[in-house]
């Protein structure tokens, strides 16, 4: 895929906890806060309420070109909610930084060190967990058999680990500095979108700003779409419908349909629901080829565009891939040697079906045998309600000051854009908020990669809104080829605003653009069978 004013409760807490004094976080920004004790000190237990945390190891690391050094630790909250935190030894400025995870997670990510443009390279403590389970071999974030029959690891997954994790790696700070971190931020996309979005909705006072990229918040019907995807390119046999050959052709004429529609011809759909393309258009006149599409394929790409409906109609999940998003349909949608074979919806959504989407000991499903009407949407309800992010009170969040950042991909094939343009809608009315703002990104597969933009990142944004004052307006996306050369820079401006050329230098260079409103009017919230899931409140954790 890929620091929080301390409430005196907290405070009160960390030294009940941790036995070292809070002191005032006086260092200004690009001014270390140096740590009052050594990094094996830290190995020890940590008694928090409903969270014990154990530091199994710490070290210090040495700088490189890269990062500073810093102390390494790894642990765990019980009962198994992994996580691995880095405290610069040197240049930390009182700033924490957590990540979110992937796919079903079970794997820690080792947590890089970000550049928030601040004085510091490494001015920020930063935290990454496996949410409270170990995935197995070989792809580990679509595997779902650890929670057949455990729930304390299902709950650590749905709705605790971060959580815990966010509690743990702040009194761990406090014991290293002897005060808690001034600013708390969190980042992650897709199932990392998720917990920023339930955090924010379940947790305000964890983090100060948090980013959610193409947030998997509407989980259970978002499982049950990739289960769409996976039965309507599947022919009797078991084979492909539509195959990884023909999504060039389809591609290609997708833009040339659509292309100049946002006035400029550069590859890419600004808005693709503004595109009307029909795949009819590249109906085989004659033999197969690479070049056209047969019958039986026309349909198929058809119900990918769409969304899974039951047999009155009822929309299951608000919207369907989109155009312009074609070329990264192989491997997610349809399977390729490089996936073993099998694509990677089909895993996820099998996976859910089997070992995770009901309670332990009812009767499961398969992405085979599923049945797509509103009576299975409801009985994938109850569990999914756990997991699910689409609360619309983040009043909390917003009284304590907190920021929020959504972003998301146009050509996103795994969680398509309307799920977070719907969310966006009931939140904010459409409109940007004081302390919400969400960007939308033309051509960007699903969290990076893309066909001309390929990067974006606005957690410098989200660090100087929350710290400065300077609400975000614009962040620029970038594109890069298979060397790693940036080939384009555009810029992204808030939702629902646009950027259009002014008619200036080259369309690759972010400078030559302004902001301009909407291709189609915002009407993102839709109707659909889970109208009645943005009410239904998550349980949360201790």
């Amino acid at each position: 895929m890929r620091p929080v004013r301390i409430f005196t409760a907290l405070t009160a807490l960390l030294l009940a906890t941790t036995g070292f004094a809070p002191v005032a976080a006086t260092a200004a920004t690009g001014s270390p806060v140096r740590p009052i004790t050594t990094c094996g000190d830290l190995v020890r237990g940590y008694t928090l309420p409903g969270a014990a945390t154990h530091v199994t190891s710490a070290a210090v690391v040495a700088a490189t070109g890269t990062d500073p050094e810093y102390c390494g630790v790894r642990g765990y909250v019980e009962p198994a909610v992994r996580f691995e935190l880095r405290l610069p030894t040197k240049t930390y400025a009182g700033r924490y930084l957590q990540y979110g995870c992937g796919g079903f997670c079970g794997i820690v990510n080792p947590p890089p060190f970000a550049d928030c443009d601040l004085p510091h390279g490494g001015d920020v403590a930063v935290a990454a967990t496996d949410d409270g389970h170990v995935g197995t071999t070989p792809a580990v974030v679509d595997d779902g058999s650890w929670g057949a029959n455990d729930q304390a690891a299902r709950d650590d997954f749905e709705f605790r680990g971060p959580h815990v994790v966010s509690r743990a790696s702040k009194a761990i700070i406090q014991a290293f500095y002897g005060a808690p971190p001034r600013k708390s931020y969190f980042t992650g996309c897709s199932d990392g979108g998720r917990e920023g979005l339930l955090l924010a909705q379940r947790y305000p006072a964890d983090f100060d700003g948090i980013v959610a990229g193409a947030p998997a918040g509407y989980w259970s019907p978002l499982l049950e779409f990739q289960a769409w995807l996976a039965r309507v390119n599947n022919a009797a046999d078991g084979s492909p419908i539509l195959t990884a050959a023909k999504l060039p052709a389809l591609h290609s004429a997708v833009l040339a349909a659509c292309d100049r529609l946002d006035g400029l011809a550069d590859g890419q759909l600004d808005d693709p629901r503004a595109c009307r393309f029909d795949p009819a258009t590249l109906t085989c006149a004659g033999a197969d080829t690479p070049s056209c599409l047969t019958p039986a394929q026309v349909a198929a790409t058809r119900k990918i565009y769409s969304p899974p409906t039951d047999g009155h109609g009822t929309l299951l999940y608000p919207g369907g891939e989109q155009r312009g998003s074609e070329l990264s349909w192989a491997g997610w949608i349809i399977p390729t040697p490089e996936t073993g074979g099998v694509a990677f919806a089909r895993s996820l959504a099998d996976n859910y079906l089997r070992y995770l989407g009901y309670p332990i000991g009812a009767p499961a499903s398969t992405v085979d045998t599923f049945a797509f009407t509103k009576r299975e949407f409801d009985r994938l309800t109850p569990v999914g309600a756990r997991y699910n992010a689409m609360s619309l009170d983040l009043s909390a969040f917003q009284k304590r000051g907190g920021k929020l950042v959504l972003w998301h991909g146009w050509a996103d094939e795994a969680i398509p854009p309307s799920s977070t343009l719907d969310y966006y809608q009931r939140l904010t009315h459409g409109r940007g908020q004081d302390w919400a703002r969400l960007f939308m990104v033309p051509s960007l597969y699903h969290c990076g990669g893309g066909t001309t933009l390929t990067e974006f990142d606005p957690l410098r944004q989200l660090v100087a809104w929350v710290e400065r004052g300077t609400a975000p307006t614009v962040v620029t996306a970038t594109g890069r080829d298979a060397a790693g050369t940036v080939t384009r820079t555009r810029p992204v401006f808030t939702y629902p605003q646009r950027a259009v050329y002014d008619g200036t230098g080259s369309v690759d260079d972010a400078a030559n653009f302004r902001s301009a409103p909407p291709l189609v009017p915002v009407r993102d919230a839709v109707d659909w069978a889970g109208n009645k899931l943005y009410a239904i409140p998550g349980p949360v954790a201790r």
